[in-house]
């Protein structure tokens, strides 16, 4: 089995809703899962996309994009052959509000990530640069990880995405001076104690980092913990499904990674892998 559960119908600060929430975009993006060997794939939309976003965190980038209605989007993938998912920003102390906008629909899983570091700003958008003005690499990195380890406890969330994303830029933001496995550690411990599955995601191939997520040592942790694994692409077009699935089938058979979480109305089943 193969699977794209982290994908979004509609690309990054373009267009409306309706130019993309149709049958002839998913076909798109349904065929080009089939021409991976990709069984089944699900549609995860960031939450900053719907109005109801905004009783949980107000942002002036989530209030820029804040215009479609969460129920409306439901109904459409329904109507689709795609798992409908989510993906879930994490707030900390917000926790409830969480609960309350995920509670009243039929999500067959929510993705957990964390694009912000509060009001301090974004990790992976320039315009909110978190590393402007911030105190140095081992204040943010311990800070991000931390705040992962809080997401996994809250329980709210089926899996964990693209975990150390705040390594996107590369070479272009500084390195903590510690070995990153001192920030992983309460993260892992955290899966260790839950049931998320750690996404292995592609998208970082396709970002200044030139890497997978996560880290080979990240994943060997999680692998020593007894996590589970899901497999996307973080895809924003069609063209982007299954995109550098290869260096991430190579990458999880060399950690002895043999199955793959699967999801239907947010209960978790293990897959062989593909």
């Amino acid at each position: 089995m193969l699977t794209d559960y982290h994908l979004h119908l509609r690309p990054d600060d373009v267009g409306e809703a309706d130019a993309y929430f149709t049958e002839e975009n998913v076909d798109r993006y349904l065929a080009a899962a089939s021409e991976h060997g990709i069984g089944e794939i699900g549609v995860s939309e960031h939450v900053y996309r719907f109005r109801e976003a905004l009783e949980v965190w107000r942002h002036p980038f989530w209030e820029s994009q804040a215009r479609d209605d969460l129920g409306e989007y439901c109904a459409f993938v329904r109507t689709t052959p795609l798992r409908l998912g989510l993906e879930m920003d994490f707030v900390p102390g917000r926790e409830d509000a969480i609960a309350n906008l995920l509670d009243p629909h039929d999500f067959d899983y929510v993705v957990g990530s964390i694009h912000f570091l509060g009001d301090d700003g974004a990790l992976d958008d320039s315009r909110y640069d978190v590393w402007e003005g911030s105190d140095g690499a081992d204040a943010l990195w311990g800070r991000y990880f931390q705040w992962l380890a809080e997401l996994v406890r809250s329980g709210l969330y089926d899996v964990l995405a693209h975990p150390d994303l705040i390594k996107i830029w590369g070479e272009g933001r500084p390195a903590p001076e510690r070995d990153p496995r001192h920030y992983y550690e309460p993260v892992v411990e955290a899966i260790a104690e839950a049931e998320i599955a750690v996404e292995v995601s592609t998208a970082g191939l396709r970002k200044p980092v030139g890497e997978l997520y996560p880290s080979r040592a990240f994943a060997e942790m999680c692998v020593d913990a007894g996590a589970a694994f899901s497999l996307s692409s973080d895809a924003h077009a069609p063209d982007q499904v299954g995109y550098g699935y290869e260096r991430a089938l190579e990458f999880m058979r060399e950690l002895g990674i043999e199955r793959v979480a699967v999801f239907e109305q947010r209960e978790r089943r293990l897959e062989p892998l593909g």
